[in-house]
């Protein structure tokens, strides 16, 4: 079992479930992602699967030839997995790994809004409008704390990049996988704009106790029923005396 893949996200929409209520959901193209490279641990010292996924236009000698001719990708990232003996370089990988409700983290790089005051980035109230502050009325006010300790205290909120940072949302319901289309729908918001890129993995604890129970699958093996040999009979009394006369 691989723990996740690289997709795209596609846009929001709404759904009805079976009981008619309205879920938002957002659509997303898992893969196909293709095996690059194989990591083990006797050589790189863990166990792990090079994905890549999307396209590229132009592509250096170099890196056509860690493609190994599978094609051009744009994205390369490196997934753990449980099993590295059934990972090969060429092997496809897809929307199949999920299925609906199971909980993934989806983590991308946000909507970027630039240099941003603190009304904006942290909902701050502003100044009063009155009292002659007519150019205070966004203004973040005070930032010090007086003579002690006589400067700004590390971490104080205040303007400045606001956006464009790595966001994971975690535990989203899988509403709906459709591997012929290589598509999944989950519950709520991701981060990210349209087309962005998108790192699907599945939650922390949901990935253990799918990974537990496929591994008590494998060593559990049907036990062979045992024959049970009838007991020994006893000497009898008279052939015991009789042996000893």
């Amino acid at each position: 079992m691989i723990e996740g893949l690289l997709g795209r996200k596609l846009g929001t929409l709404q759904i009805f479930d079976r009981d008619g209520v309205v879920v938002p959901v957002t659509v997303i193209e898992t893969g196909p992602c293709i095996v690059l490279q194989v990591r083990t641990k006797d050589r790189d010292g863990y166990e792990a699967v090079q994905l890549g996924f999307g396209v590229r236009r132009r592509v250096n000698k170099p890196m056509k030839g860690h493609f190994k001719g599978l094609g051009s990708f744009r994205y390369l990232r490196e997934f753990r997995v449980a099993e590295i003996s059934r990972w090969q370089v060429g092997q496809r990988v897809g929307a199949e790994i999920f299925e609906p409700g199971d909980l993934v983290d989806v983590s991308g790089v946000s909507k970027g809004h630039g240099f941003a005051g603190v009304m904006k980035r942290y909902g701050f109230h502003g100044g009063p409008k009155t009292h002659g502050q007519s150019d205070r009325a966004r203004a973040p006010g005070s930032i010090g704390a007086s003579t002690s300790p006589g400067r700004v205290i590390k971490g104080l909120r205040m303007a400045g990049h606001m956006g464009a940072a790595k966001v994971t949302v975690r535990n989203l319901e899988v509403v709906d996988s459709n591997p012929a289309r290589g598509v999944i729908m989950v519950k709520g918001a991701v981060p990210g704009t349209k087309n962005g890129l998108l790192r699907i993995r599945l939650a922390r604890k949901h990935a253990v106790k799918r990974r537990v129970a496929e591994r008590k699958a494998e060593v559990e093996e049907p036990e062979e029923k045992k024959v049970e040999e009838p007991p020994a009979e006893e000497p009898r009394a008279e052939e015991t005396e009789g042996k000893k006369s």
